[in-house]
C-alpha cells in the first residue's frame, strides 16, 4: 500500500509491504537550515497502546550511549530522508508522525510536522503471496535477542524469527494437499530440511499423488577438496531418512555439467493444477534459516498449468537439445515491455540469451529506477547498462565484490550495497555481530529478482529461481515468473529489497569497502546541520533517491 502526505513544508510518501513500512520524506530546501534530523513517531491503530517514538541506532557522539542500544527519534534523530520501521507487524494498521527536530544535541524541539496512515500488505491474498525470510542473521537485532549463540543454541524462538514466516508458509502450502484428489509435481535443487520433507511423506500417507523431480546430476562425485560436486549426498541422505517411496521420486541425471535449480511446487486438484510455489529458496536450513530468500505463490490456474507442462517435460529427465527448444516454443520471451497486468512465465534452458537479454533490456529502458539482487556477480550485458549515463536510479545488491565493480561505479546515479557484517569495529556503540554458518559459499544475499519502475502505478517484477547469468538461461533447470502492473506484489519486493539494502550498505561503509574512505564519525549523528547538504546537490545520488522515495519528481 501507498500513501502521500503533505503539511506545509514536509511531505512524506508511505511505502507498506508485509512487514516493512519505507517513509520517504522530502522537505523544501528554504525550510531546511538548522534541522538536525527527523523525529518518527508511530501509533498501532489495532491496539489501545500509546504512539511511541521508534527507535534507531545511531546517536550524537556526546550522549555516550552504550554498546547495542537504541535511542528514541526525538532525542537523536534520523539524518536521513528515507527510513524504514522493520518492526511492523504483518496485517495491522499504522499511523506515522514525522517531526523536523531543531535545537542542539540534548536539547532538541519538535518543529514542522505531517502526519500519515498506511495499512500493511497482507500476504495471504487472491493472486499472489509473498513471503522473504529475515535474510539478516548477522544484525543488531538478533544479537540484542540472542547474545552471540548460535540459532541451534536458542532453538524455535531463533528459528522462527530467522524463518518469518517463510517456512510456515512453505508447509502450509503443502498440507493445502489432504486426500487423494490432490497431487503433488515437485522440481528442487537442494531438497533437504526434514521439516519439510516430512509435509510431503505425510501428504503420501494421506493418499495424496506426489512425483518429485531432484537433481542427481553429479551422484558419487566429488570435487578437489573432497566435498560432494553439488546437491546429490545431501538430498539422498535427507530423502533416505523421510522414507519418500522411490516411486515419487525421479533423479534429474542428464547432463551433469548443469544443474536443475528449480524450486517451485505445483498443486493440482482432480488433475487440474491450481496453484504454484517458486521463488528462490531451497529446502535447506541454510536456504530457510540463513541468507536472504523469497516464496512466491501464485494462485492463478493459467500459470500453474504453464508450470505443469515444464514440470512434465523434466519428469522424463530431457537432454537440454530437447528441453531448449520446448522452452522456447511453450514460454517465449515477451516483445518489448510485457503485457499490461499480466503474469508471464520463462522457462530454462533456452537455445539462445534472448531471455537474459531482454531483462536488460527492461533494465535499460526503466523510467525512473530499477532494483536487482545479484548473488553471483553481474553478467557483463548487465554492466554495460550500469556504466550508461542516464538519470535514473539503478539499485544493486551483491553477495560479494563483483571483479568489475569500477564499472558498475562509473556512473553517479548507481546505488550499490555489498553483503556484510559488523564485527569488531570503531563505532563501540554497535555490538558484534556473527552469521548462523549455515551457509558454506552463498552467505548473505541469494535472491534472484529485478524491479523495474516499482513505485510507478505500472511496475514490473522479474522473480524466480534463476540468477541472470549465461549458464541460468542458456544451461540450467530454471524458471521465472514477470509481473506487470501489481503495485501490491512490487510494494513487498520493494520494501524487503530496501530493508536488506540499507542493513548492508552501512556494514560495507563500516568494512571500508568501496571508493569512499570511512569517516571516523560515520557512527554517529553530526552535531549540526551539515548532513543535509548532499540531499540537496542535484548530481548527488543522494539528493534524487530524496526525491524519488517521497514521491516528488518524474524523472
Amino acid at each position: 500500500m501507498r500513501a502521500v502526505k503533505k503539511n506545509g513544508p514536509i511531505s512524506v510518501q508511505a511505502v507498506a509491504g508485509a512487514y516493512v513500512v519505507l517513509l520517504g520524506i522530502n522537505m523544501k530546501e528554504t525550510e531546511k537550515n538548522g534541522v538536525l534530523g527527523f523525529g518518527i513517531q508511530r501509533k498501532d491503530l489495532d491496539s489501545n497502546k500509546d504512539p511511541v517514538w521508534l527507535p534507531g541506532f545511531k546517536s550524537f557522539k556526546q550522549a555516550s550511549v552504550p554498546p547495542g542500544k537504541r535511542v528514541p527519534t526525538n532525542q537523536h534523530p534520523i539524518q536521513g530522508f528515507l527510513w524504514g520501521d522493520y518492526a511492523a507487524l504483518k496485517d495491522h494498521r499504522y499511523s506515522y508522525r514525522i517531526v523536523a527536530m531543531r535545537g542542539q544535541p540534548g536539547n532538541l524541539h519538535e518543529s514542522d510536522e505531517v502526519s500519515i496512515s498506511v495499512q500493511m500488505e497482507r500476504e495471504k491474498k487472491e493472486g499472489h503471496e509473498v513471503y522473504f525470510n529475515r535474510g539478516v542473521a548477522g544484525s543488531q537485532a538478533y544479537v540484542r535477542r540472542f547474545g552471540d549463540k548460535k540459532p541451534d543454541e536458542i532453538g524455535s524462538k531463533a528459528f522462527d524469527w530467522l524463518s518469518r514466516g517463510l517456512v510456515e508458509a512453505l508447509i502450509s502450502f503443502i498440507r493445502q494437499a489432504d486426500g487423494p484428489d490432490w497431487s503433488i509435481h515437485a522440481a528442487v535443487y537442494e531438497f533437504q530440511y526434514p521439516s519439510v520433507l516430512n509435509e510431503f511423506k505425510s501428504a503420501i500417507d494421506t493418499g495424496v499423488d506426489v512425483k518429485i523431480v531432484f537433481d542427481l546430476k553429479n551422484e558419487n562425485k566429488f570435487n578437489k577438496e573432497g566435498q560432494p560436486k553439488g546437491p546429490w549426498k545431501g538430498n539422498l541422505q535427507a530423502l533416505r531418512d523421510s522414507k519418500i517411496p522411490n516411486s515419487c521420486l525421479k533423479p534429474r541425471r542428464t547432463n551433469p555439467s548443469y544443474i536443475s535449480h528449480n524450486k517451485f511446487i505445483v498443486l493440482l486438484q482432480n488433475d487440474i493444477p491450481k496453484q504454484v510455489w517458486t521463488g528462490s529458496t531451497n529446502i535447506t536450513l541454510g536456504g530457510i534459516f540463513g541468507h536472504s530468500n523469497v516464496g512466491h505463490i501464485v494462485r492463478n490456474e493459467t500459470v500453474a498449468n504453464a508450470y505443469e507442462m515444464y514440470w512434465r517435460q523434466l519428469n522424463t529427465d530431457p537432454k537440454a537439445t530437447d528441453l531448449r527448444p520446448w522452452n522456447n516454443e511453450n514460454s517465449p520471451v515477451p516483445h518489448g515491455a510485457p503485457s499490461t497486468n499480466s503474469v508471464q512465465v520463462i522457462f530454462s534452458p533456452r537455445t539462445s540469451l534472448e531471455a537474459l537479454e531482454w531483462y536488460v533490456s527492461r533494465m535499460d529502458a526503466a523510467n525512473t529506477a530499477t532494483f536487482l539482487t545479484a548473488a553471483f556477480g553481474v553478467n557483463d550485458l548487465f554492466e554495460n547498462v550500469f556504466s550508461t549515463k542516464k538519470n535514473n536510479l539503478r539499485y544493486l545488491m551483491l553477495e560479494s565484490e563483483d571483479e568489475d565493480m569500477e564499472k558498475l561505479r562509473s556512473w553517479k546515479f548507481n546505488r550499490i550495497s555489498i553483503g556484510n557484517v559488523l564485527g569488531e569495529n570503531i563505532f563501540e556503540q554497535w555490538l558484534a555481530e556473527t552469521l548462523t554458518g549455515f551457509n558454506r559459499h552463498v552467505k548473505y544475499i541469494h535472491t534472484k529478482y529485478m524491479l523495474i519502475d516499482p513505485l510507478s502505478d505500472d511496475p514490473i517484477v522479474i522473480t524466480g529461481s534463476a540468477n541472470f547469468s549465461d549458464a541460468s538461461t542458456k544451461l540450467n533447470d530454471e524458471n521465472m515468473l514477470v509481473i506487470r502492473g501489481d503495485t501490491s506484489v512490487a510494494d513487498i519486493y520493494l520494501t524487503e529489497f530496501m530493508r536488506l539494502f540499507t542493513h548492508f550498505y552501512f556494514r560495507m561503509i563500516v568494512k571500508g569497502i568501496g571508493p569512499a574512505a570511512l569517516d571516523p564519525e560515520a557512527g554517529h549523528l553530526k552535531d549540526d546541520d551539515s548532513w543535509l547538504l548532499p540531499y540537496y546537490q542535484a548530481d548527488n545520488p543522494k539528493c534524487k533517491e530524496r526525491l524519488y522515495f517521497a514521491g516528488e519528481q518524474p524523472f
